[in-house]
C-alpha cells in the first residue's frame, strides 16, 4: 500500500509541499516571478498604451481610421477567419487519426505536425517563395493562367495556416490520448455510425480543449510577422495585416500610428489571455480529476 493510500487509511492529509519549504524560499520565487511578469509584461503593455495616447485621442483615432490601417485590420481579420477553420479542421482530423488508429507513418504525421515550431517563420516564407515566386516551380505555370499567390490574399493566407496549424492538433492530442476511446467503442456497439460517435460523443469530451486550441491558433493568425512578410510584398492598403503596419509606420517615424495599431494587437492579446484563462479554468474543471487518474 502506497503512502498516501495509507494516510488517507488513517485519516491523514498529505503535507503541502509548501509547508516544506522555508518561508525565505517562498518569498524569494514569488518576488522573482512578479520581477520577470512587471519587467516582461506590464511594463511593455503599459508603455504601449501610454506612446499610443501620448499625443491625445484624436491623433490615435485618426492613425486607426487611416485607410492603410483600416485595410490592415480587415486583411488581419480576414486572414485569421479563414486560417482558423482549416486548422480546426486539420486538427481535429490528425488528433482523431493520431489517437484512435495505428497506421503506417504515424510517429512521422506527429513529427511534421510540430515542423512550424521548428522552423523560422521566415524560412517558412521563403519555401512559399520558392514554389510560386517568378522562378519557382509553379511560378511561371501560376504567371500563364494569371494566377497570383504571392503579394497577395493567398500567399498570405498560406503563410499564415503553416505557421499555426499545430496549435488546435497539439492540444487536442494529448487530451484525448488521456480520455482513451472506451466512450466510443461503447457508442459503436450500441450501434452508432462514426459521425455519430464524433458529434455525440468525442466532440462534447474535447469542446474546451478544442476552443482553447482555436484561441491560440487565432492569436498566433492575427499577430504573425515574419512568414508574412516575405510573401506580402508590403503593398501599402493591400496586403499589409497590422504587424506589417506596425513595421512600416514605426520606420517612417510615425510613432503614435505605429503604437495605435500596435495597442490594437495588445488589446486582441489581453482579450485571448481573459478567454485562454477561463478556458484553461474549464478544463481543469471538466478534466482535471482524469488526468490525475491517468
Amino acid at each position: 500500500m502506497s503512502a498516501s493510500a495509507t494516510q488517507k487509511r488513517r485519516g491523514e492529509l498529505p503535507q503541502r509541499h509548501d509547508a516544506l519549504e522555508p518561508r525565505w524560499v517562498r518569498y524569494a520565487l514569488v518576488t522573482v516571478a512578479l520581477t520577470f511578469l512587471t519587467l516582461f509584461l506590464f511594463v511593455p503593455l503599459v508603455a504601449v498604451f501610454t506612446e499610443a495616447l501620448k499625443k491625445g485621442w484624436d491623433v490615435y483615432a485618426n492613425a486607426i481610421l487611416d485607410d492603410d490601417s483600416i485595410a490592415a485590420i480587415k486583411l488581419t481579420l480576414l486572414t485569421a477567419a479563414i486560417a482558423v477553420p482549416f486548422n480546426l479542421v486539420f486538427g481535429v482530423a490528425a488528433s482523431w487519426a493520431i489517437t484512435k488508429f495505428e497506421f503506417l507513418g504515424k510517429s512521422l504525421l506527429l513529427t511534421l505536425i510540430d515542423l512550424p515550431f521548428s522552423v523560422s517563420p521566415v524560412i517558412s516564407g521563403l519555401i512559399y517563395v520558392l514554389l510560386f515566386g517568378a522562378q519557382g516551380w509553379f511560378g511561371p505555370w501560376l504567371a500563364e493562367h494569371d494566377i497570383k499567390i504571392l503579394f497577395a490574399v493567398p500567399g498570405i493566407v498560406l503563410a499564415t495556416v503553416f505557421i499555426t496549424f499545430p496549435f488546435v492538433a497539439r492540444e487536442l492530442i494529448p487530451l484525448m490520448q488521456a480520455q482513451g476511446s472506451e466512450e466510443e467503442e461503447a457508442a459503436v456497439v450500441l450501434g452508432a455510425n462514426g459521425w455519430q460517435t464524433f458529434f455525440r460523443v468525442t466532440l462534447p469530451n474535447i469542446k474546451w480543449g478544442l476552443l482553447y486550441g482555436v484561441i491560440l491558433c487565432n492569436a498566433r493568425a492575427m499577430g504573425e510577422f515574419g512568414a508574412v512578410s516575405v510573401v506580402s510584398g508590403h503593398i501599402r492598403g493591400e496586403t499589409n495585416t497590422m504587424p506589417l503596419q506596425v513595421e512600416i509606420l514605426y520606420n517612417e517615424y510615425n510613432f503614435a500610428a505605429a503604437f495605435a495599431v500596435a495597442s490594437l494587437l495588445a488589446l486582441l492579446a489581453l482579450v485571448t489571455l481573459a478567454v485562454k484563462t477561463f478556458i484553461e479554468w474549464r478544463l481543469h474543471e471538466n478534466y482535471g480529476d482524469d488526468a490525475k487518474e491517468h
